[in-house]
């Protein structure tokens, strides 16, 4: 099979980028012909046959000033030299299938429209909440929300999504308004979705049912699993509002003993984390930083429980699914998709979001008793043995791929 996989970046800047690659990696080690198409950049990685095809280079984060910034938000809304670019790889790869990931804003729908129009079948990806929601992640000022899930996305500028800015929020509402108002998304055959959690968000957003499946991610670290129970605990991602470490660090001062927490990762809150631990817990809380992946998985594997102390709807978090490849447990907030992941009691447990007195007893109680977080570690590695495996999630894409493929001659398309 011939697979094209379209993403904005193309590079390993996120679990996005991440899961991309390693899935065109398996299809390839199996004898399917991969290949990648999306923007230009700095920081793709080398060696890609269609890069002379990529869309231009843009920047968004921050937003270009000026009349730059008029023409990045049209691009956001539709993309016409995306919508060539695309089309001359199409003509160069002949993909029987285009498998798509995060397009939006740099890319935008018009992507989909040039392989709607090549009679190409496609599936999509979703990785984060962006098609029901403007600002990516079912949030407003770092409060939950879903009020333009089923309704108008104007509650985006209502409550000034995008960082408290009215202008940056308006031009997401304006963005995703328009994309549904066009149905900028009807041409993709199938989304895929790694919770039921999203699949439903999107569903309710007007996705209808049957062009949404469940199709978890996949996990297959290189590290080796814990062999016994471990001592410390883990917190490993993105240093952000959301991620909530801040929790999981105001829980380390009612954690007993000489405990100490392992942060591994970067992020915009990396400095007032550090003057809250040396403040809050000092000699209690470490940080290394972002890791490379072999040292992170000797990192987890060595620690009794990774902490997922996250205050939004998390979907299906890779820094979950790593921690149980490694025989260890999960204490993780009760939002979004991890309660499909982590089963209170048995695989790690369940704590509400912002409460960092409920995390400190759940951690406790970890620490307390390794030998039964160990046992918790043990039936996790099982659980991602049997239904996160690549084998599995490649059958899962290949079913995908070949019920679009046939649902499309069904219909008389691209006959």
């Amino acid at each position: 099979m011939r697979v094209l996989h379209v993403n904005k970046f193309l590079h390993r800047r996120g679990g996005a980028e991440g899961y991309m690659f390693d899935v065109g990696a398996l299809q390839s080690s199996r004898g399917d012909v991969v290949d990648f198409w999306g923007m230009d950049h700095p920081d793709n990685a080398p060696g890609l046959p269609l890069a002379d095809t990529f869309a231009r280079y843009v920047q968004l984060d921050p937003a270009p000033g000026g009349l730059a910034s008029l023409g990045a938000a049209a691009r956001m809304v539709w993309s016409p030299r995306s919508r060539t670019g695309i089309e001359q790889a199409l003509a160069r790869f002949e993909p029987d299938i285009v498998h798509f990931h995060n397009v939006y804003h740099q890319l935008s729908p018009s992507v989909v429209a040039a392989v709607a129009s090549a009679d190409v079948p496609c599936v999509m990806t979703l990785h984060d909440y962006k098609i029901a929601c403007p600002s990516y992640q079912l949030l407003a000022n770092g409060a939950l929300c879903q009020d333009c899930v089923e309704s108008g996305t104007w509650h985006a500028v209502a409550r000034r999504c995008k960082e408290g800015s009215l202008a940056a929020s308006a031009v997401l509402a304006a963005e995703s308004g328009v994309h549904r108002a066009l149905g900028a998304w009807d041409a993709v055959d199938l989304f895929l979705s790694p919770s039921r959690f999203l699949a439903d968000v999107v569903r309710r957003s007007g996705v209808a049912e049957g062009r949404i499946r469940v199709l978890h991610n996949v996990v297959d670290p290189a590290g080796d699993p814990a062999t016994g129970p471990g001592r410390d605990l883990v917190v490993a991602g993105r240093l952000s509002h959301e991620k909530g470490v801040d929790v999981a660090i105001r829980a380390m001062t009612s954690v007993p003993g000489d405990t100490v927490l392992h942060v591994a990762g970067d992020g915009p809150q990396a400095q007032s984390l550090h003057d809250l631990a040396h403040r809050l817990a000092p000699g209690r809380v470490r940080f290394h930083g972002r890791l490379p992946a072999p040292d992170l998985h000797r990192l987890v594997a060595s620690c009794v429980a990774t902490v997922v102390p996250s205050r939004w709807h998390e979907n299906q978090p890779l820094s979950v699914l790593e921690s149980f490849a490694l025989g260890v447990p999960v204490v993780s907030t009760d939002l979004g998709g991890l309660p499909e992941l982590v089963t209170d009691g048995l695989t790690g447990r369940l704590v509400p979001a912002d409460r960092p007195e409920a995390l400190a007893t759940c951690l406790t109680a970890m620490v307390s008793d390794p030998v039964s977080a160990h046992e918790m570690g043990r039936r996790a590695l099982t659980l991602v043995a049997t239904s996160f495996s690549p084998r599995s999630h490649l059958a899962g894409l290949d079913a995908a791929y070949r019920d679009v493929a046939r649902g499309r001659v069904a219909a008389g398309i691209g006959a």
